[in-house]
């Protein structure tokens, strides 16, 4: 018979609560049993023991992990502050790890966190959805194929809400970072400015973010990636200045056409077949990519959020069970804190930088 996964909750109401509906993710899945949910909030304890379905509940999440034992631990909170003290007791209590996104607050935590999964040969998988959707499968293929030629550059953009800027960056970047290393590989540098208010970020304008990140600064920044392959990568974010429909998202940019990716699980990708990037001129059309190739409607119907988790704890399991790496594994997870990290340490230099970085500490805090 196959193994049944006990699964502990961490929630933290009020401080990033329960994610994207991270704690219901676990429920509907045969080979997973939620037994337990811990926060300190009751109320709020209360609501996630009825939607998980979950026999037992704890104000204190150490006492859980102590208590229950689980193999996967569920971290849960949309917030960052406390990922590294929740991740390195899961750790510690030798349970498998699946998380809200982002992955940690500075690279030393990191490092820290990477250390102690790995010295206990613990699999870690993140909310990062986009990477799970069968649809980018289809992308991957359709690009090895040379459909698209040989990949250029891939340009990235955030929500440019209210957030844009820095905190766009840590909040919706780190979902399109994840992506453009999908298409452009690994980053070898990289160059970047920031600004606010149409001025060099300053040591008088760094502030401390909400959702537990730290300092930060900017309303307004543009970073270029050096990539494998000679591909460049680019990400940019400017405050209040967010497309309708979102620009959320990727193109990828070939000698012989475009990809363009929305960030999201299942949503649909588009193609357009012409060396010119110009349809205006040539005439050529957008095409829609589903699951199922170019131009097919879309044969599944589980979108959403609740399918991407589902697709990304599928993968966990099979990665604790095969002793493979998840899809976005650890590693990964500390990669993209560096592109983020990265785009302050340029700025802050006033010259590109070599990753991976020497600088492990949060660079606004060297001003």
């Amino acid at each position: 018979m196959a193994k049944k996964y006990r699964v502990g909750i961490i929630g933290s109401t009020g401080r990033g609560d329960y994610g994207h509906a991270t704690d219901k993710a676990f429920n509907n899945l045969p080979n997973v049993e939620v037994v337990a949910v811990a926060d300190t909030d009751e109320e709020g304890r209360k609501k996630a023991q009825q939607r998980t379905h979950a026999p037992r509940s704890y104000a204190d999440y150490h006492k859980m992990l102590k208590t229950e034992s689980p193999d996967i631990v569920g971290i849960c909170p949309r917030w960052i502050g406390e990922h590294h003290e929740m991740l390195m007791a899961s750790a510690e209590a030798g349970c498998h790890i699946y998380m809200e996104k982002p992955f940690c607050r500075t690279l030393k935590e990191c490092d820290e966190v990477v250390a102690a999964l790995q010295m206990r040969h613990l699999k870690l998988g993140i909310a990062h959805t986009t990477q799970y959707s069968p649809v980018v499968d289809k992308v991957r293929e359709i690009i090895a194929a040379g459909q698209i030629g040989e990949v250029l550059e891939v340009r990235a953009r955030g929500k440019e809400d209210r957030r844009g800027g820095g905190l766009d960056l840590w909040v919706l970047g780190t979902h399109v970072l994840t992506l453009m290393r999908t298409f452009g590989g690994n980053p070898s540098s990289c160059s970047a400015t920031v600004s606010f208010e149409g001025q060099p970020v300053s040591k008088d304008n760094i502030f401390e973010a909400p959702e537990g990140i730290g300092l930060i600064a900017g309303d307004r920044l543009h970073a270029v990636y050096q990539l494998e392959n000679g591909v460049v990568g680019q990400f940019a974010s400017v405050k209040n200045r967010r497309g309708d429909p979102t620009r959320f998202g990727l193109m990828i940019y070939g000698s012989q056409g475009i990809v363009e990716l929305q960030s999201g699980y299942l949503r649909p990708a588009y193609i357009l077949e012409d060396s010119s990037w110009s349809p205006g001129r040539t005439g050529s059309q957008w095409q829609t990519i589903s699951s199922a190739g170019i131009g097919q409607p879309e044969p599944r119907t589980d979108g959403d959020y609740d399918g991407g988790h589902k697709a990304a704890i599928r993968d966990l399991i099979h990665a604790i069970e095969n002793q493979v790496d998840t899809k976005c594994s650890e590693v990964e997870c500390r990669t993209t804190v560096e592109m983020i990290v990265s785009v302050f340490e340029s700025n802050r230099v006033g010259a590109p930088v070599p990753l991976p970085l020497a600088t492990r500490v949060n660079p606004l805090t060297l001003y």
